[in-house]
């Protein structure tokens, strides 16, 4: 499995699993930055806080971002301008940009060493026809607030036609900083539990929390920061597209160094940016490639992103490549905030779109103001309770379609391979056996591991991932291991393993 640079270089964490029933002001579900940052702003606040990770914190989405720090979200502004108004547009850099100042007083606070620095932000395109994007671009995100301009000179090493710029953003090394969150919290007394995965939520006053291992937590308000909700009560599943995005990156002299963070929508999207690295140099970082999960192999698109890389910038050796998911909404806004219609006590972050830093230090800022009673102007803004019927009726009834899709029309398909026997070593495909849809993967020593092709989720079928060498639901993203492990939900039960030998 590819491990990206963050995860690589940083000590793994190892903090234990929930062993009996406990009680807490707050539950956090989830130990990304926004679950980590809701808890250090409750943990702030004076709340008694528990974090439950089913894995390990700070190592799955977060530990595979790019970490751009950034208000500047490719072509957001006028986006929201169109859609929602320019108050919204105004509230959304507000919002984004208080997140960035406010993670950049917390690392000079706290003293916490995560390779922070302060850089413009630029999105660019190289054809001229596409020069109107960014023109409408420029001029939404100053009317929205930020200090954005036009320029056609930047520190990359090619010709742009046109570039937005953003001055005051920031770039970090996301683990360091949110470990150094943790450090503190823990000292003044928060509770972190890794390996504890949460499998229900009773709501109430207070709620409970049915752990996998039996275990009970009870707390008077619970956050789910789990990415993809794990929970279906809200129906956010009709409105969030899941997408994947690769990355490469490759060790440069710092003389090469672009000097920003870059992001463009051509070439199936590519984001720029690098970190300090090892003697003296710096690590390129480059994303793309976005593509839906279980659309297919992702070797090509690697192989695609990396020769890119080599051909803009020359002489670059890759030394790191990983993969990252995120979660779209329908109307471009992410969810923070109650968790349903009818929640008083049970609250949502997610939906980042990609933008995950800024977008999870607001969700800690603002749903801990839910909690404790503050306000932000921009709560309405994120409500996870809005619809817009007309906004909305479109990309919720293609998302649906598609999922119905899958779920009818991959069950139509005979099998993905004829028999055990077409499953070459390191490899996993799809074939019926004795009437029933089995997922095979056969190790480099030859042996098969049989799992149910049915995702736990919602029943759609699994697709494997021969460049990860994962099962990945095709329907809302659930990523299994090839023994059946629930990697990333929102799937909460592994996939069930086969015996072949009674099929």
């Amino acid at each position: 499995m590819p491990e990206s640079y963050w995860v690589e270089s940083t000590a793994t964490t190892s903090f234990p699993s929930l062993a009996q029933d406990i009680t807490a002001d707050v539950a956090v579900i989830g130990g990304g930055i926004a679950g980590l940052c809701v808890a250090w702003e409750l943990s702030q606040a004076g709340r008694s806080v528990v974090v439950l990770e089913a894995d390990r914190i700070a190592a799955a989405v977060t530990g595979n971002t790019t970490a751009k720090l950034s208000a500047q979200h490719t072509l957001i502004y006028a986006r929201l301008r169109t859609s929602h108004g320019e108050q919204a547009a105004r509230l959304y850099a507000d919002s984004q940009q208080d997140a960035v100042e406010h993670a950049c007083r917390i690392v000079a606070d706290l003293g916490i060493d995560c390779d922070l620095e302060r850089l413009p932000a630029y999105t660019y395109v190289e054809s001229s026809e596409a020069t109107e994007q960014i023109t409408a671009e420029v001029d939404a995100a100053r009317q929205a607030g930020l200090r954005a301009c036009s320029v056609t000179e930047t520190g990359l090493p090619f010709d742009v036609a046109a570039a937005l710029r953003v001055e005051n953003q920031a770039q970090f090394h996301p683990r360091k900083f949110l470990l150094g969150l943790v450090r503190q919290m823990t000292h003044d007394g928060a509770r972190v539990y890794e390996r504890t995965r949460v499998m229900g939520l009773e709501e109430g006053r207070p709620c409970r929390l049915a752990c996998e291992n039996g275990t009970t937590v009870t707390a008077a308000d619970v956050v789910v920061a789990t990415h993809y909700p794990i929970f279906d009560r809200a129906l956010l599943f009709s409105r969030l597209q899941t997408k994947r995005e690769l990355v490469v990156a490759a060790p440069i002299p710092p003389e090469q160094d672009p000097g920003g963070m870059y992001v463009t929508t051509e070439h199936n999207t590519r984001s720029i940016r690098t970190t300090p690295y090892r003697d003296g140099q710096r690590l390129l970082i480059v994303t793309g490639e976005i593509a839906e999960p279980g659309s297919g192999d992702a070797g090509e698109r690697f192989r695609r992103l990396a020769a890119w890389t080599r051909e803009r910038f020359a002489g670059t050796q890759i030394s790191h490549r990983w993969a990252a998911q995120d979660n779209a909404t329908t109307d471009h806004l992410p969810y923070v905030g109650h968790l349903h219609p009818g929640a008083e006590h049970a609250y949502v972050a997610t939906g980042f779109s990609g933008w995950g830093m800024s977008n999870g230090i607001m969700s800690g800022k603002l749903i801990s103001a839910l909690i404790t009673g503050h306000d932000l102007p921009w709560a309405g803004l994120y409500d996870p309770r809005r619809l817009h019927p007309l906004r909305e009726a479109g990309p919720i009834a293609k998302l649906q379609a598609k999922a119905a899709r899958h779920f009818i029309g991959d069950r139509l398909r005979s099998s993905h391979a004829d028999s055990i026997d077409d499953v070459a070593p390191g490899s996993g495909a799809i074939v019926r056996i004795g009437g029933r849809r089995c997922a095979l993967y056969r190790d480099t020593a030859g042996v098969v591991h049989a799992i149910s092709a049915t995702c736990t989720h919602l029943g759609c079928i699994v697709a494997f991932n021969q460049a990860e060498q994962t099962w990945e639901c095709p329907c809302h993203g659930s990523r299994f291991g090839t023994d059946g492990a629930v990697l990333h939900g929102p799937a909460t039960q592994p996939l069930e393993p086969i015996d072949l030998d009674i099929l």
